[in-house]
């Protein structure tokens, strides 16, 4: 019974994902999502995905408020998505729910092999991010540090926290408080290249970002909406 229950969850939720990627400039978005998300996909979360795999797809969904309010988080999150994809094209920039997930790989944020310092191509497309995210200041920032496979398990989960501590320490030394900041290293979990070439292991040294609606901007929402 386990078995299936899990395998059904899964399909709903790649349904549901499906769905929210195939329009991502719609008010009932936030609504049809955020319907779901309280009861099966918070299963799926909770139970495929844990602390171990797509950190940021998990806080997304966990976050998801839903009904009307969440349609009206999820056109201002619409708007900051585009600015983000516009000002850095080597990120990959995704609508999930009533927030964002970005991934910053080796064409926007990139980590050389066995560092967490942070080279000068770097800091400049974080520069660029650190922009938006000054201009939508209600929302919360969660920050995944990532490895390739090369080295100890141990080693790439204290590697990768380095990496994600490295990019809060830039940000709020650019003027992001540090309140709207969390972050967690996931070491070689979650690979988005293949580890057994050069090109796939540098994509795998990334960092990811989720963007949440903080709670003022939800109890604004909910306001707007009537449903407070």
């Amino acid at each position: 019974m386990k078995t299936i229950y899990t395998k059904s969850c899964a399909i709903i939720l790649a349904a549901c994902l499906f769905i929210v990627s195939c329009n991502t400039n719609n008010t009932q978005k936030g609504a049809g999502l955020g319907a779901i998300a309280g009861g099966v996909l918070g299963a799926v979360i909770g139970n495929n995905v844990g602390d171990k795999n797509n950190a940021a797809l998990g806080a997304l969904i966990g976050a998801a408020v839903g009904g009307t309010t969440g349609g009206l988080i999820g056109n201002k999150m619409d708007k900051q998505a585009r600015e983000i994809q516009q000002s850095i094209p080597g990120a990959s920039v995704e609508r999930v729910g009533e927030g964002i997930k970005v991934v910053l790989n080796e064409n926007a944020v990139r980590f050389d092999f066995d560092k967490s310092t942070l080279t000068p191509s770097a800091q400049q497309n974080l520069d660029k991010i650190i922009n938006i995210f000054k201009e939508y200041p209600d929302t919360n920032i969660g920050i995944y540090g990532y490895t390739d496979s090369k080295g100890a398990d141990q080693y790439n989960l204290n590697l990768s926290d380095k990496r994600a501590q490295s990019v809060a320490s830039y940000m709020t030394a650019h003027g992001i408080s540090s309140s709207r900041l969390t972050t967690k290293g996931f070491g070689k979990s979650d690979p988005i290249g293949d580890n057994n070439t050069d090109a796939g292991r540098a994509l795998n040294r990334r960092v990811e970002f989720s963007i949440i609606a903080n709670q003022k901007m939800i109890d604004e929402a909910k306001k707007q909406s009537g449903e407070q």
